[in-house]
């Protein structure tokens, strides 16, 4: 397994492209959010190795209104994503703006299932072309992004299922999953032949592995009893010193 961290949350008192290098010099791989308020050129120079970005900027995968905007956003990205060797962009089921859901929905129509999978097609297509894999994230409802729908991790699993494209995989958040359904080590056995990237963070709180609830060392043994050989990136703040924060993730996937 590689293990990345997401620069958007921990170093936080530091300037973005300081963020990459200090997480670049602990030895981990980057992901970061939306490459466009970014300095290309300075996070290049950091030498760090990008797991993944945002993939789009507007537009929702299962709205009939907006999802050719989430396509052509996606292709405006694609050549930032390939300047930084990012191979994985994510996207979700619905337009994000900091972090909470554009227009809220609260109940999933049948015509949200067809025009996910049929978007989530057109991104496979796209992604193909370029050599880049577009991963659905899993979000919850609860507390961190009410209204959006078909959020949940065995929603995200099943549009990736029904797109049926190779370049078109689940980003499982943890995180999320635990915090909406559980089980999630049943559901990494389930999702794994899907999954193009893991994002872990520890419930409550959404601070690194240890701090909460989840059994991470249980998962990861998991991870690897199954075979699984991708990344996983911690998308979670720090409970208080990133430092010991990045040590405690790497403690959590390499015991």
């Amino acid at each position: 397994m590689r293990l990345a961290v997401c620069a958007e949350m921990v170093f936080t008192d530091l300037p973005f492209t300081e963020r990459v290098a200090r997480i670049h010099d602990a030895g981990f791989d980057v992901e970061i959010w939306d490459a466009r308020t970014k300095d290309i050129r300075a996070l290049k120079a950091t030498g760090a190795v990008f797991s993944s970005m945002t993939g789009y900027t507007s537009g929702s995968v299962v709205d009939t209104d907006s999802a050719d905007d989430v396509v052509s956003t996606a292709e405006s990205l694609i050549p930032t994503a390939l300047e930084l060797g990012v191979s994985r962009m994510v996207v979700h089921s619905a337009e994000l703006i900091d972090g909470h859901a554009a227009r809220p929905v609260y109940r999933a129509t049948g015509s949200m299932w067809s025009t996910g999978a049929r978007t989530l097609e057109r991104l496979g297509r796209l992604g193909e072309k370029h050599g880049v894999t577009f991963c659905l994230e899993n979000l919850n409802t609860i507390l961190d992004h009410p209204g959006i729908p078909l959020a949940r991790a065995k929603d995200t699993l099943a549009l990736v299922e029904a797109a049926g494209q190779p370049n078109v995989k689940m980003m499982l958040d943890l995180y999320h999953a635990q915090m909406g359904e559980g089980n999630l080590i049943g559901l990494v056995r389930t999702a794994l032949p899907h999954i193009g990237a893991i994002q872990v963070a520890d419930v409550p709180g959404r601070c690194e592995p240890g701090t909460g609830e989840i059994n991470y060392a249980a998962i990861a043994t998991a991870l690897r009893e199954a075979g699984y050989d991708g990344t996983v990136g911690m998308e979670a703040w720090a409970a208080s010193d990133s430092v010991a924060a990045l040590n405690a993730f790497r403690a959590a996937f390499t015991a």
